[in-house]
């Protein structure tokens, strides 16, 4: 069973890649004359999905399919025109595929009710011309009945060898896949099977005459079924079809795959054969398997990679172990020291190599979250009556795969209401002077060891007095207060903030943004937003290679040791007192050159009774984070070092300013500084009050 669940994950896995070539497609694909090279490329993926999911018993899919695939098939026999509902029915299959196969993976029902209705508008278009298929969900009326024409009937011999089922191929899976293509009769042949004292259950006894009738089933469809057990687990026989109706009554043992799970158990009881669980398809019974941790492609360039390392490191090994054979002979030689020495270095050269390689494993191209948005955005522009073009570079930019997952909502988020607040309607733009089309640019790229992601559009931009206007309508800032332009643009990410007169599906509730900050700190990143009345907004989403490994500054304070993420450090300074200055309930600050920056004391915040208090003894650790820096107070720097990052929430628990946890050389547990959040946290002092503190100087 645990092989068979590997299976079916790879085929599950296989099948979500599959639904991803077809919506692209689709979503390329021009109304009119269809294009060959498209259809081809959707009906193929759209094939493979149908052919493994008979093998596993999806029959629900198989049959869904099924009719997608026979749209496909006379598009690309030039028998029927691409029309746009066309296009928007088989991307809404897609959907409906897709939600089959994630509920088939987490092992829970298949909505039918919307499969149903999708087939049904696939059958419309199709003009009711498509039989039906068992297993697929029912249908009433004309679409629900079989043709009446005489089909041809194919005879098929199939003779299995014993370990067959060792393989991992279950016969009634096969005769599932078969039934997808007409009408299955099978006649089971039970004359070789042993007395019940011989009978093995890991063998097969068992050999089938089956027929097939339908309307026009072709042979290499029925060769494609078997192509996984010819020659390898059993021998199949094919006859030319015949084209009379009546086929083979069977003699003994019938197994009809239409039949319930008692009936089919029953007959097996009457021939005498092995128990009826071992009998009993597996797929018509519910088995509970464990959840999948899921699975990665990895180039094989980079397993050689790591391979040859892990050579390296084998001799470096038995290089160390001399060195001791060594050590204990001649207790009073000082020649074997250097070597021993050399040798730690090339421990430390190839561990650091090998690590880098088993990070490398699970960096993804970042086009594995692009992929969504061509979808997104044809959805979303049709519904606003928008037309936009997306624009999508460094799709090769890879970042770790666990990123990946959790960055898809926070793009799907700003993407949407790029298109939904950012850009203007086709009347608005042309008034402006702009072209009909509007325009979102997706990019990926590195700077200073961090993945970059900008998220462009050529809209309107941010309307300023209306996030402030709103925000003092609901009470987030006072009326009074004098706040720079970056810190209204700031707002848009507070909860529950939204500048929509209209609620809709697509935006206006006042959730989305201040999510999307949530959880792309939660990544250890930050997000910036830079706008333009007029011409439009950049989001730009700034993330760290992996979220295992850290570039650290190591900081005492008091007893205690923390960790500043290396990238976001700007500079370290000691204090000079005549520098700093305070304001009544406002943040103590620092005058750096010609700027004010807040003064963070990590002995206050996290209550180390033991550390400087004195400004003047330690040292400020200026930090930036979104264009806004704070200076964190430290007893002194220790060094830099890439400290492996442990969650603290999942072992322990969440703690406000804390990233994470790692432990050190020595042993002992560091914490690791959460800046943004820290930053974030700060109190604005406003312009005004900074103006008087300069006058009173």
């Amino acid at each position: 069973m645990d092989m068979m669940e590997t299976f079916r994950q790879t085929y599950l896995e296989e099948s979500f890649e599959g639904l991803a070539i077809m919506e692209t497609g689709l979503l390329e694909l021009p109304p009119g004359r269809p294009d060959s090279e498209k259809i081809n490329e959707i009906f193929r993926a759209a094939h493979s999905i149908k052919g493994g999911s008979g093998t596993f018993g999806f029959i629900e899919i198989a049959g869904f399919t099924h009719v997608l695939e026979t749209l496909l098939d006379e598009m690309r026999d030039y028998k029927r025109d691409v029309t746009q509902e066309s296009i928007d029915v088989m991307l809404a299959a897609v959907d409906v595929l897709r939600d089959m196969l994630t509920r088939l993976q987490n092992h829970d029902q298949i909505d039918e009710v919307r499969a149903s209705e999708v087939q049904s508008k696939l059958e419309a278009i199709l003009g009711g011309s498509v039989s039906a298929i068992s297993g697929a969900p029912e249908t009433s009326g004309a679409d629900a009945t079989l043709k009446s024409e005489a089909p041809s009937s194919w005879v098929i011999q199939l003779k299995p060898e014993k370990g067959l089922l060792k393989t991992g191929n279950e016969p009634i899976r096969i005769f599932r896949e078969l039934q997808t293509l007409g009408n299955l009769e099978v006649k089971a042949h039970i004359e070789g099977l042993p007395s019940i004292e011989e009978f093995n259950p890991e063998e097969l006894y068992v050999c089938w005459t089956l027929v097939l009738s339908g309307m026009e089933i072709e042979l290499e469809d029925i060769k494609e079924v078997f192509e996984w057990i010819n020659g390898d687990g059993a021998e199949v026989i094919i006859e030319a079809p015949i084209t009379s109706e009546a086929s083979p009554q069977p003699v003994q043992a019938v197994a009809q795959l239409g039949q319930t799970p008692s009936k089919a158990e029953q007959s097996t009881e009457q021939s005498r054969a092995v128990p009826k669980e071992s009998v009993s398809a597996t797929a018509q019974k519910k088995t509970p398997a464990p959840q999948q941790d899921g699975s990665i492609r990895v180039n094989l360039s980079k397993i050689d990679q790591m391979v040859n390392l892990v050579g390296e490191l084998v001799i470096t090994q038995s290089m160390l172990s001399q060195f001791g054979d060594q050590a204990e002979q001649n207790p009073d030689s000082t020649e074997w020291i250097d070597k021993l020495k050399e040798g730690l270095t090339h421990l430390e050269r190839h561990t650091r190599e090998l690590q880098e390689s088993v990070m490398n494993i699970r960096m993804l191209p970042v086009s594995f979250a692009f992929n969504r948005m061509p979808r997104i955005v044809h959805d979303v522009s049709q519904k606003l009556g928008k037309t936009i073009e997306l624009v999508m570079e460094g799709e090769s930019t890879e970042l770790d795969k666990t990123m990946l997952e959790q960055l898809t909502d926070p793009l799907v988020h700003i993407v949407r209401n790029s298109i939904d607040h950012g850009i203007e309607s086709p009347e608005d733009r042309i008034a402006a002077g702009k072209p009909e089309k509007g325009m979102v640019k997706m990019a990926a790229f590195h700077q200073g060891g961090n993945i970059l992601i900008q998220i462009t559009d050529d809209g309107a931009g941010i309307n300023i007095d209306r996030v402030r206007q709103k925000a003092i309508e609901k009470g987030v800032i006072d009326p009074d207060v004098n706040i720079s332009h970056d810190e209204i643009v700031d707002l848009i990410f507070h909860p529950g903030f939204s500048t929509a007169d209209v609620v809709s599906d697509v935006s206006g509730r006042g959730v989305g943004m201040d999510v999307v900050r949530r959880n792309i700190r939660g990544l250890g990143g930050t997000v910036e937003v830079r706008t333009k009345r007029g011409e439009g907004s950049v989001f730009t989403i700034r993330l760290p290679l992996t979220l295992a490994i850290l570039d650290g500054q190591l900081a005492s304070v008091g007893s205690q040791t923390y960790v500043f993420p290396l990238v976001s450090i700007v500079e370290s300074i000691q204090v000079d007192k005549s520098l700093v200055k305070g304001i009544a309930g406002q943040a103590e600050l620092y005058k750096l050159r010609d700027q004010y920056i807040p003064v963070i004391r990590l002995h206050n915040r996290f209550g180390v009774n033991d550390a400087k208090k004195d400004l003047s003894e330690g040292l400020l650790v200026v930090v930036e984070e979104g264009g806004r820096r704070a200076g964190v107070f430290v007893d002194d720097l220790l060094g830099q070092q890439q400290v492996v990052i442990k969650s603290l929430e999942s072992n322990f628990m969440k703690i406000e300013g804390i990233a994470g946890a790692t432990i050190l050389g020595d042993g002992k547990v560091a914490l690791i500084l959460d800046v943004a959040g820290a930053v974030s946290n700060q109190k604005t002092v406003n312009a005004e009050k900074l103006a008087q503190i300069d006058a009173a100087a």
